[in-house]
């Protein structure tokens, strides 16, 4: 499910950057909203890796390789990257804001196809 997820995340930031290249004729609001799926795509990236570090250390127990701290350092040190990452797009790269905006979206559009998917099937079982 996750790499279906993933998958229409970024059809849906390719469509909404084909989008955004009709309606604004220029270059940086498709770039913005690819760089806004790369954002989102690098936070899904930085909870899934928590995630499954949390999860095998709770299988570990007390006695785990990983400490907690660690893993909750490494967490919020990715969470800066990408705040970082956003800054540097819309400062340096003059990358457009509501084009960021709308592909970060991408991930919620992705997750509610997802969800209208499942809903769907279970409905007919």
């Amino acid at each position: 499910m996750i790499a279906r997820i993933a998958r229409d995340m970024a059809l849906t930031c390719l469509v909404i950057a084909i989008g955004f290249f009709i309606w604004k004729q220029n270059a940086a609001s498709p770039l913005g909203v690819l760089g806004g799926g790369l954002l989102i795509g690098m936070s899904f990236w930085a909870i899934r890796g928590t995630v499954d570090a949390l999860i095998a250390l709770r299988s570990e127990g007390e006695t785990g390789r990983i400490p907690r701290a660690f893993v909750l350092v490494k967490f919020f040190t990715r969470h800066v990257i990408v705040a970082l990452a956003a800054y540097g797009m819309m400062v340096r790269l003059h990358l457009d804001p509501v084009g960021l905006l709308a592909g970060v979206s991408s991930l919620g559009v992705a997750v509610g196809v997802e969800a209208l998917r499942d809903l769907r099937w279970r409905r007919f079982l």
